[in-house]
């Protein structure tokens, strides 16, 4: 998952971009309300996590641009004022929610995890399809009672994959979602992790989870003989 942070004090950015990464996330970030905002239109987010006083341009200007322009990443505003006036402001924006500072990093990344599931319109921690398990709150993978060891990457992938489960998605997709802005990387990279993933969770005489549709992308789904 790709989430943009915008925080012009730079200690607290630097603390939510490192949390989210070691939580698998690709990250840009930014302090400029104005790059945030080129940022925000030039890329897929699953998520921004959006600080309200910036220079350049404040947050809820950013915000009023992307949902004019239909922008559907889900934000959460990042602010120290706490009046019922301020809350309702953002959310009528259209923010998605809102956390006041100072606030436990715990709890911002707890809210940016539902903010992702959200976005696809998932509403449980625990993603299933099949004999699968993804947990998306502890990072966890486990087929047939048998925990798979992932790296953040391949983590990563398959929970795009699981979040989209039964439909194609693209390798232009995949890659928008699970890079940062500038990230050199292999032209076939998404077919290496693909790679990885598919031997470390099939089995043999398991069917297998993730199909390929040539010239379309890949697809996660149980399989002909396990219900999802």
């Amino acid at each position: 998952m790709r989430v943009l942070v915008v925080e012009d004090y730079t200690p607290l950015r630097g603390a939510i971009v490192a949390g989210l990464r070691e939580d698998g996330y690709a990250v840009d970030a930014t302090g400029d309300g104005q790059e945030a905002l080129w940022y925000a239109e030039s890329n897929a987010y699953d998520a921004l996590v959006l600080d309200l006083m910036l220079p350049g341009l404040d947050g809820l200007s950013i915000l009023r641009r992307l949902r004019q322009t239909k922008r559907p990443a889900p934000v959460l505003i990042l602010t120290a004022k706490d009046t019922v006036e301020d809350r309702v402001t953002g959310l009528d924006a259209g923010a998605d929610d809102y956390l006041v500072k100072p606030f436990a990093l715990p709890e911002l990344f707890a809210r940016v995890r539902a903010l992702v599931r959200r976005g696809y319109g998932v509403h449980d921690a625990m993603l299933r399809v099949g004999d699968l398990q993804v947990d998306t709150r502890a990072k966890r993978v486990v087929r047939r009672d048998v925990e798979v060891e992932l790296t953040a990457r391949e983590y990563a992938l398959l929970e795009l994959l699981a979040l989209r489960a039964g439909a194609v998605v693209s390798r232009a997709e995949i890659w928008e979602h699970l890079y940062d802005f500038g990230e050199e990387t292999q032209s076939n990279v998404v077919d290496v992790y693909i790679g990885y993933l598919r031997r470390k969770l099939d089995r043999p005489g398991w069917p297998a989870l993730i199909q390929t549709r040539r010239g379309q992308g890949y697809r996660l789904s149980a399989g002909r003989d396990v219900s999802v």
